[in-house]
């Protein structure tokens, strides 16, 4: 695996790619062109400029995160088809700079859903936070002001202003689009761009909905095991894989994690590992990446993903905000930071242990030495 953090560019982010670069066991950001608006072609010189600046730091672009599906592609509007050849226009423009892996969405209208940015934890950290009553209280609009209001300035991701400049006019779009047609849709996107993949082999990593069950009555399709074989199943094609989030998917108990996992080896071309704390199976917050911070076991998460040989870009997510940081939230350095370095610790341990094991098993003991870099 490649540890990696998420990066928003020098005019959004609050986090800087120096300081990403003095991340240990960092060597690689997944960001993307934050400017653009869902359904513009991404320019090959723009991209090329993106990725001259992350080198010129010391780091390499992993991934992007994200190149949003518009909303019109997604409920099948008039306009589908051509938004569709913009977006294998992007693709081909990444692969064209040696980029190989694009997390998405197929969300309706919201990309995630949180009721608040800044729930007091007893550390007296803050955190984001979820309860399906407070959902069940707002309107859309109210809820979109909400975010808006506590970003601390900046602008956070799938809530972006000109996109939800009109929220309920996307509502009335997606009347009568329901889990099935959805899939269809989800299918027909796929199955159009899978040709430019296939050439430039560009992995496509779809990200869990969060939270995974409807929100405001809008359907959600990647939020079970169930669903995403059946995704995966629909368009056979090892470049249709997935973003495992832990914390997406995690959303629902009923979900086992490191099953999960397994069931998708070799399709998993990204992970997300968070850490969620509960305290209904409506009620919950985001958590320091420890285990025992939270509701969910790290270690069989990582764990699983050694088991299937994952060897892709993987990055912590959804920090706390501590010691002060003012920044977007769940996106500041210092808990994110702290995240990389407890999933590369855990990551080191379960797999030289295994390796040992091996060793022992074959009668051999394994031997150490420091390593020396001049």
């Amino acid at each position: 695996m490649e540890m990696t953090i998420r990066w928003y560019g020098s005019k959004y982010d609050t986090v800087t790619l120096q300081q990403i670069r003095q991340i240990p066991g960092v060597k690689g950001v997944i960001t993307t062109l934050y400017d653009t608006q869902p359904g513009e072609v991404w320019a090959q010189e723009k991209i090329h400029a993106l990725k001259e600046e992350v080198e010129a730091a010391g780091l390499h672009i992993a991934g992007i995160e994200s190149v949003n599906v518009a909303d019109e592609i997604k409920y099948a509007g008039p306009d589908r088809d051509r938004l569709i050849d913009n977006y294998i226009e992007t693709l081909a423009n990444l692969g064209r700079e040696d980029i190989h892996m694009v997390c998405y969405n197929f969300m309706p209208v919201f990309d995630w859903t949180r009721t608040e940015l800044a729930r007091k934890r007893p550390d007296g950290s803050t955190v984001l936070a979820y309860t399906q009553e407070a959902v069940d209280a707002l309107d859309p609009q109210k809820l979109f002001d909400s975010v808006h209001d506590n970003s601390n300035g900046t602008v956070m991701p799938g809530w972006e202003p000109e996109r939800l400049a009109h929220v309920q006019e996307l509502f009335e779009k997606y009347q009568g689009i329901d889990e099935e047609k959805l899939f269809e849709n989800l299918k027909y996107f796929l199955e159009r761009i899978m040709p430019v993949c296939d050439k430039y082999d560009i992995n496509m990593a779809i990200h869990p909905d969060d939270p995974a069950w409807p929100v405001f009555g809008l359907p959600r399709i990647i939020t079970c095991k169930k669903n995403i074989l059946r995704m995966m199943k629909m368009v056979d094609n090892p470049h249709n894989g997935v973003t495992f989030c832990s914390g997406s998917y995690g959303t629902n108990p009923d979900n086992d994690l490191p099953d999960m996992i397994r069931s998708l080896k070799g399709r998993i071309h990204f992970a997300h590992v968070r850490n969620l704390q509960f305290h209904t199976r409506t009620n919950f917050e985001e958590a320091a990446h420890l285990s025992a911070d939270g509701s969910f076991d790290m270690y069989e998460i990582v764990k699983a993903l050694i088991d299937i040989g994952f060897d892709g870009p993987i990055r912590p997510d959804h920090g706390r905000m501590i010691w002060g940081e003012v920044a977007m939230p769940g996106y500041g350095l210092y808990d994110r930071a702290l995240g990389a370095a407890y999933i590369n610790g855990l990551w080191e341990a379960i797999d030289k242990s295994e390796r040992r094991d091996g060793a022992r098993a074959d009668g051999e003991r394994p031997k150490w030495a420091p390593k020396f870099t001049g």
